[in-house]
């Protein structure tokens, strides 16, 4: 996550967050922590369409993995930021229990599919595209079959 969508959630100015992290930069190695290369942040400007005057930092944001975010509740000491931060990390726990199911029923396919014959091919691929996340091949595969 990017410092400034950080603090938004615990409604700190972005300044005052980096700030912290500066002065607690032990706390932060390169896999909780790092900030991203000017190349990395005129791609993530430009794939804004507007800019609005003030919005974006004349400096590289920082981004942080789910360790560091872990690590910013010890940073930012407020109730709410305590708040904040158990539920931003329920929703990395969700997250991965989400990829292991995608992760689990791809592989009972793929078993499942070595135990048919070519008839349920159609069946098989229309699931593997879903899973992908690619529903439009599955509604092209479909009209063409028919």
């Amino acid at each position: 996550m990017l410092d400034v969508d950080l603090a938004n959630l615990y409604k700190v100015e972005t300044r005052v967050l980096k700030q912290a992290v500066r002065r607690n930069i032990k706390r932060f190695p390169e896999d909780f922590m790092f900030e991203l290369t000017s190349d990395e942040t005129a791609s993530l400007r430009s794939q804004s369409v507007t800019l609005k005057r003030g919005q974006h930092s004349k400096y590289a944001p920082f981004a942080f993995t789910e360790q560091g975010v872990a690590m910013l509740s010890g940073i930012l000491n407020s109730d709410y930021a305590i708040e904040v931060n158990i539920i931003i990390m329920r929703t990395f726990v969700q997250m991965r229990a989400l990829m292991l199911t995608y992760k689990d029923l791809a592989d009972k396919i793929k078993e499942m599919e070595s135990n048919y014959d070519e008839k349920f091919a159609i069946i098989f691929n229309a699931l593997k595209q879903l899973i992908s996340g690619d529903h439009r091949k599955v509604i092209e595969g479909y009209r063409k079959k028919k």
